[in-house]
C-alpha cells in the first residue's frame, strides 16, 4: 500500500488529475470518531469499478487551503483525517483511483471538530457508563453468590437434621433384636441351638429303635 500526502495552495499550485470516465464516485460518504484533532472518514464504492486506491480532498471552510491524502494499492474504505483544529468546519471530497485516472468527486461532507473540553466530558461520560455497568455486574455477582451459599447451609441443615433421626432410632433398633433373639433361644440351649430327641429305652433288643444322632449348633 502506498500512500501519498499533498498539500496544496489552491491558486498557488496547481494539480493536474486524469479523470476516469468509467468510473463512478464513491457513495454513503459519512464522518465518524470525530474528535478535537481527528476523525475518520468512509465510504462505499459501486461493485464492479476498477479501483486500486483512493483519494481524499480535506479542506476547511470559507479558506482556499486544501490537503489532499492518496492511497493506492488497497481495499481500504476509511480514512483517518488528523491534524485538525477544534471547533472548525471542514469539507471532505472522495475520489476512486485506477489505472486509468481518477473518478469524479463524491457529495460533499461537512463537519465540525469538537471543543477539547467536549471531547474531555464525552470521555468521562463513557468511563462513568462503563463503571456503572461494572456495580451492576457485581451485584449480580454477589447475588448469586448469597443464594448458592444459602442453598449449600439448607443442604446440611436438612443433612444433619436425617443423621440425629437415624443416631436417634439405633437404640430401639438394638432393643428389638435383643428382644427377637430371646425369643428364639431356649432353657436348654440358650443360644437358639436344636433340643436332642429323646427316644424312651427299650430293653428288647430286638424291638431297639433306630437311634438317631442329633448335632448341636
Amino acid at each position: 500500500m502506498e500512500r501519498f500526502f499533498l498539500l496544496v495552495l489552491s491558486g498557488c499550485l496547481g494539480v493536474s488529475r486524469v479523470t476516469a470516465d468509467s468510473l463512478s464516485p464513491p457513495f454513503n460518504v459519512t464522518i465518524k470518531e470525530v474528535k478535537a484533532n481527528s476523525a475518520v472518514v468512509s465510504w462505499d464504492i459501486p461493485e464492479g469499478d476498477p479501483v486500486i486506491g483512493f483519494a481524499i480532498t480535506q479542506q476547511k471552510k470559507d479558506v482556499r487551503m486544501l490537503r489532499l491524502i492518496q492511497e493506492v494499492n488497497t481495499t481500504t474504505r476509511s480514512c483517518a483525517l488528523w491534524d485538525l483544529e477544534e471547533e472548525t468546519d471542514y469539507i471532505v471530497h472522495v475520489q476512486s483511483v485506477s489505472m486509468s485516472g481518477t473518478s469524479p468527486l463524491s457529495e460533499p461532507l461537512r463537519f465540525r471538530t469538537p471543543k477539547e473540553a467536549e471531547t474531555q466530558a464525552s470521555k468521562n461520560e463513557v468511563t462513568m457508563e462503563e463503571v456503572g455497568q461494572a456495580t451492576q455486574l457485581r451485584a449480580g455477582e454477589l447475588i448469586i453468590i448469597v443464594v448458592v451459599l444459602i442453598m449449600w447451609a439448607g443442604v446440611i441443615a436438612l443433612f444433619c437434621r436425617q443423621y440425629d433421626i437415624i443416631k436417634d432410632n439405633e437404640p430401639n433398633n438394638n432393643k428389638d433384636k435383643a428382644k427377637n433373639s430371646s425369643e428364639c433361644s431356649t432353657p436348654e440351649h440358650p443360644t437358639g441351638g436344636l433340643l436332642r430327641s429323646k427316644f424312651p429305652k427299650n430293653n428288647n433288643n430286638n424291638n431297639r429303635l433306630p437311634s438317631v444322632n442329633i448335632i448341636e449348633v
